[in-house]
Formats: C-alpha cells, sequence, structure tokens
C-alpha cells in the first residue's frame, strides 16, 4: 500500500462513501447489495481497461492532479511532507498576497484536520504530523510575508524595523504554556502545544523547569488567554498550587489549566483550585492533549459561563468527597503501624549472597541495540493516546484494534525506522552507575542503613542512611503495614541494598535538529523513544545485577515477556513513586553512588532527574520484597521521619505533601 496515495475519508466519493459506512455500521438491508453492484460496475471498468475499451474513458488519477489548494490540503490531512514547499509556492504565486495562503488552504485544511480529530476520525500521531506541513508551509512563507509588511510600512512613511513581534490578532487565542519549576519533563506539554497551535491558537511555550516568577512575568508579556502548567514528579504538585496562590494575589484573571502525568482532577479541585478558582478564572484539570482543544475553546467562547458553573459545582462534589473519604478513612498511631510491620524470618529465609560487586561500577558499554529486546512498547502507545478496547488493549494486540490498530502499526514502523536510524548514527547514547553496599535495617525497624564494607558493618560506621516511609491507613484484613525497610534484615544478618541510576543521552540535541526543522513529529518521536531506551535499560540493568554483578538469580533464564511481567525475585522500587514517595531520598542514592560525578546525571531542585530520559532505582534482593503503595500517613509518622531525616518539620510536609492525611500549616 503506498500511503501517500490513500484519500482521506472527505476525499472518497459521496457514493462510495455512504455504500462504505452503510456496509461497515450496518446502516441498511441493502448495504451489501449496493456494496457488490459498485464491485461490479468497477470490475467492470477494469475489464474495459484491459481490452482497451473505448466505451469508457479511464485516466489514472493522483491526488498529484489535483488544483493546489486541494493539493495542499491533501497534504495538510495526510501529512505528507514531500511537496509541501513546491506546492506552497505554486500556490503563493497564484495569491494576492502569501497571508492568503496561511488563511485558504492551510487554515481549511486544518480546520478539516481539528473536526476529524474532535470527532475521533483522526488519531495524535496523524495531527502531529498534519502540523508538521503547516509548520513547513508557514516557514517558507514567513520571508515573503515579512518582505511584503516591510515594503508596505515604507510606503505608508513608516519604519519597517517598529515592528510588534507578539502580534496575535489573527489566532483565535493565546495561550501560555510552562513546565513548572525543578521539572524537566516536557512531552505531554509538546503534545498539547502542537495540538492547540492545529487549532490557530498561538502557543507560548516557556519550557522547562519554569519559576514562579518567570511564568507570571511571562504572561503579563505576552498578555495571554489562558496559562498552562504542566508536570510529571509529585514535586510539581505543591509549585502548582503555588503558582495558583501568587496568581491570585498578583490579581491574574487568565484561567489555569493543569496537566501532566501526576496530575489529576482531584488534586486540582483540592489543592489547587480554592487558591485560585473563580467564575472568571477557573482552574481545570486536562486528563490528555485530545481534550485540551475542547477546554480552551470552551474557556474563550461564549457559552464559558455554563462550562465553568459545571465546573465549579464538579470540583466542588470532588472536595466534598476528598474530605468525607478522609473522615470515613481510619489511620493506625504509627507506633501501632510499627508493631504489625512485615516479619521475614531471616533465619528461615536468609539474604541473597555477597555481591560479587561490592561498592560502584560505572555502566557505559550497554549500547541501544543491547537494550531494544527489553522495551516494554504499551507506554509509548499511551505517550500517542492511542488506545485499543479488550481484547486488543496492549501491545501486539493495539495493531488488531478496530479503530486504532492501523494507526498504531503506521505509528510503530515510523518509530521502527527512526530508532534505527539512532543506532546507525549513535545520536543517543547510555550511560549509568551501580551501587551495592553491605546494609541492615535500623535498630527502629525504620531505616536502612548502609555500610562501606564488613569491617564497617562490624564497627557500626554508617556510610549512608536511606529513610523509608510505613503504610498507615487502618485495613480491614490481618495485613502487615509496609515499609521497604521490612525486606532488609536486622543486624547479624550479612544483608546488602543495590541501587542505580542511568540515563539516555542526545535526546536533547535531537529534539533542537527537529524543532529547527519544524518536525514537532520526530521532536516528540525522539523523546518518546528516549523513554523507551532507559528503561529498556533498567530492564536490562536489572537482570544483569540479579545473574552476575549481585549474582543472587545467576540461573534466572527468564525471557523478555517474563521480565515485563515481574517474575523474577526482588524489585527494584524508584525514590518518590509510591512504595517510597519522598524525593528528597535521591539525593541520598546520588551521594552514595556519586551519579553526578561519574555518569553526568543531575539533579534539579525539585529533585527531577536530567536528563528527562532517566531512571533510578533501589534493589531489593530479597524474594519476599514486594512492590506497595505507602498512601497517606499522618503527622506523627511525618514528624517522627522529619527528626530521623534532620529535616525541618514544615520541608518536609512540603517534600511529602501529595501524601498527608491532614492539611499543612
Amino acid at each position: 500500500v503506498n500511503s501517500h496515495e490513500m484519500l482521506a475519508i472527505n476525499e472518497v466519493e459521496p457514493a462510495l462513501l455512504k455504500a462504505s459506512e452503510d456496509l461497515v455500521f450496518n446502516k441498511n438491508e441493502n448495504a451489501c447489495e449496493r456494496m457488490l453492484d459498485l464491485t461490479k460496475i468497477e470490475k467492470e471498468l477494469i475489464e474495459l481497461r484491459k481490452l482497451g475499451g473505448v466505451a469508457v474513458e479511464v485516466k489514472k488519477t493522483s491526488w498529484r492532479d489535483l488544483e493546489v489548494t486541494k493539493r495542499l490540503e491533501h497534504a495538510l490531512i495526510n501529512g505528507i511532507t514531500e511537496y509541501v514547499d513546491k506546492d506552497t509556492e505554486e500556490a503563493r504565486q497564484k495569491a494576492s498576497a502569501p497571508l492568503h495562503v496561511i488563511e485558504g488552504p492551510l487554515m481549511d485544511g486544518m480546520n478539516i484536520v481539528g473536526d476529524l480529530f474532535g470527532a475521533g476520525k483522526m488519531f495524535l500521531p496523524q495531527v502531529i504530523k498534519s502540523a508538521r506541513v503547516m509548520k513547513k508551509a508557514v516557514a517558507f512563507l514567513l520571508p515573503f510575508m515579512e518582505e511584503e509588511k516591510r515594503l508596505q510600512m515604507i510606503a505608508e512613511g513608516k519604519d519597517p524595523n517598529d515592528v510588534d513581534p507578539n502580534d496575535d490578532s489573527q489566532y483565535a487565542g493565546t495561550v501560555l504554556m510552562a513546565t513548572v519549576k525543578g521539572d524537566v519533563h516536557d512531552i505531554g506539554k509538546n503534545i498539547v502545544s502542537v495540538v492547540l497551535g492545529c487549532n490557530n491558537y498561538k502557543v507560548y511555550d516557556i519550557g522547562v523547569m519554569c519559576s514562579c516568577e518567570k511564568i507570571l512575568q511571562k504572561a503579563k508579556e505576552y498578555n495571554v488567554d489562558v496559562i498552562g502548567l504542566s508536570g510529571l514528579i509529585t514535586p510539581s504538585l505543591d509549585e502548582m498550587v503555588i503558582v495558583a496562590k501568587e496568581m491570585s494575589k498578583a490579581g491574574f484573571t487568565q484561567p489555569l489549566m493543569i496537566g501532566g502525568a501526576t496530575t489529576s482532577k482531584m488534586h486540582s479541585a483540592v489543592k489547587v483550585a480554592p487558591n485560585y478558582f473563580t467564575p472568571a478564572h477557573p482552574v481545570i484539570h486536562v486528563l490528555d492533549a485530545s481534550r485540551s482543544v475542547t477546554v480552551v475553546s470552551s474557556l474563550l467562547g461564549q457559552n464559558k459561563g455554563e462550562f465553568v458553573e459545571d465546573l465549579q459545582e464538579e470540583y466542588e462534589e470532588l472536595r466534598e468527597d476528598y474530605y468525607a473519604g478522609l473522615e470515613d478513612r481510619y489511620f493506625l498511631d504509627f507506633d501501632k503501624a510499627k508493631k504489625q510491620k512485615f516479619q521475614i524470618d531471616f533465619d528461615a529465609h536468609p539474604p541473597a549472597p555477597t555481591p560479587k560487586q561490592l561498592g560502584v561500577s560505572v555502566i557505559d558499554t550497554v549500547s541501544l541495540e543491547d537494550v531494544v529486546p527489553y522495551i516494554d512498547w504499551n507506554p509509548f502507545f499511551q505517550t500517542w493516546e492511542l488506545r485499543g478496547r479488550y481484547p486488543n488493549r496492549g501491545y501486539p494486540k493495539i495493531f488488531d484494534d478496530d479503530a486504532v490498530g492501523g494507526e498504531a502499526i503506521k505509528l510503530f514502523n515510523d518509530a521502527q525506522a527512526l530508532m534505527k536510524k539512532i543506532i546507525a548514527d549513535k545520536s543517543m547514547y547510555l550511560k549509568g552507575v551501580v551501587g551495592m553496599f553491605a546494609a541492615n535495617c535500623s535498630d527502629d525497624g525504620e531505616d536502612v542503613d548502609l555500610y562501606q564494607d564488613e569491617d564497617s558493618r562490624n564497627s557500626g560506621t554508617v556510610l549512608h542512611k536511606f529513610c523509608m516511609l510505613r503504610q498507615q491507613a487502618e485495613k480491614e484484613s490481618d495485613d502487615p503495614y509496609l515499609s521497604q525497610a521490612d525486606f532488609i534484615a536486622p543486624k547479624g544478618h550479612k544483608d546488602h541494598l543495590g541501587m542505580f541510576a542511568v540515563s539516555c543521552f542526545g535526546c536533547d540535541a535531537l529534539c533542537v535538529k527537529y524543532e529547527a526543522e519544524n518536525d514537532d513529529y520526530n521532536k516528540i518521536m525522539c523523546q518518546a523513544l528516549a523513554d523507551r531506551f532507559v528503561e529498556a535499560f533498567a530492564e536490562y540493568l536489572h537482570r544483569e545485577i540479579r545473574v552476575n554483578m549481585w549474582g543472587y538469580a545467576s540461573d534466572e533464564s527468564l525471557d523478555e515477556a517474563d521480565l515485563l511481567k515481574i517474575k523474577y525475585d526482588g524489585i527494584r522500587p524508584a525514590p518518590g513513586y509510591p512504595s517510597q514517595p519522598d524525593h528528597t531520598e535521591k539525593t541520598t542514592m546520588w551521594e552514595a553512588i556519586k551519579a553526578h560525578e561519574l555518569a553526568g546525571i543531575e539533579l534539579s531542585d525539585s529533585l527531577s532527574m536530567m536528563p528527562a530520559a532517566s531512571v533510578s532505582a533501589l534493589v531489593f534482593a530479597h524474594p519476599k520484597a514486594q512492590y506497595f503503595a505507602v498512601g497517606q500517613i499522618g503527622k506523627d509518622q511525618v514528624t517522627n521521619y522529619a527528626e530521623r531525616k534532620q529535616l525541618e518539620l514544615s520541608k518536609t510536609e512540603r517534600w511529602l505533601s501529595p501524601i498527608l492525611n491532614y492539611e499543612r500549616d
């Protein structure tokens, strides 16, 4: 199949389109017969052509035979960049002004894209490809428009250099997008920006790690209609609350959109909205890119009042449910939770043997090819908002899905092509660092003490201490109240703790390259692939630790599919995630394994790892170690935790804000 010759749904002849829809959707009882009639006619035409018949004039047609405005429209809808400069120049030659090409065929095409996307007849990858065509066409026209404007100003006796670079009067609205302070993840924000741009919204993307001051300053400078905040790590949730408070203090009147992997409608309603929400400037959580256009158009449209009223009512109900849920939930005193800890009989089930490679090891010889078999492709399709329906939800079954299967195959093929190119030119590479240390549970059973070696263990000289958190929400069963400290043996046993930090480098430079080429599709694809590479690296390295570096599972023979199903002994939880939701423990890990000095992996102010495609984890070897969620915790544990960490209570509460079962001062 030549995808460039495929017709978009709006280009199919009306009679054939109606017959196809009648047949596919079983709209009438004669649908099959009608399609058979059309097939018969087409077969007759084919036979006539074979015989050289003159009863019918047959012309082999292509979208390239269309009039230039229709060719541009077709290229936009189908994401074809091959002829964009040639067709745009032809359209410019025929138009009375370069701007008319944008306002005419280009916007006509993008309007169709927006309508098809909104109706569920186009998917996100197709929209991003359409945006790439649009950007390249506009970039081609820009010098002509600037020259035309310059000559016009000279003719009017004006200074041609006196031009407002932020003139956005021709747009449907303006939106400022920012990833908040300390957070470096922007793939979701990039997608939203492209989708909004496709729908004639001017997007000012001010980047990542944006301070509150910068966000407010740029919002004023650009005089935007809507402000959007994005973040992935949990500290970003608190930063969004800070921005909302400062917006209120400064008298901002723009609606505030909240988005990102760690955000939720509940958090937006409970934590952010009370600090800023009014009928004039609401706060709204945006689940994914496909919702962004509807949200922005509703916020700026004539029915804003009704939309905000419904939103306000929904968020009030969410807050009521949240606080009612807190009242209904019971939490054990921290001392009682400790008494009901998870008990491992380390005499009957001893710790794993001493690692073969104690200390810190730099990992810089693993290639991208080595980790490709370990890639989990499911998150890749989630990034692109392609979701199959049961029973075709996951990879590779998504390819069989009636709705998204075809587009999923195209997207996967594009990913494979770019992946091969990246591997061939080595534009991305992997590096990491592993540490394995002697370890024991602390005397109080709540933390894990690390030792430099056995002599240090015997003398009680602690090298580093990892502080852990314990479940407190009351359980209806006799299940224990878990902490990661429960998985490490107490003093008297020779136990160990592993850890690693890994990154995929080179993505940022590739993104700059593709952005300069107005190629958002490959820019986002690079980010998505970098995430897959580093997650696969983590899977590869964890296996290497189990089988060789630590060697406690030297006879392990699981295939890659079983690895993704976690059928091995041990776990690798990450600081900042459910089993230990405190990001500050990364600083202890970075000190222990020298991740910055040895591997170039940095931590931001909010302890987001840089580069963005990075993974860190602790490695527990005991077969009884398990993943769990700490959940919400009480002030008694937080106070104790702050004392153990030697950190001010207010700072501890700020870092643990998302899991507190109380309102902090």
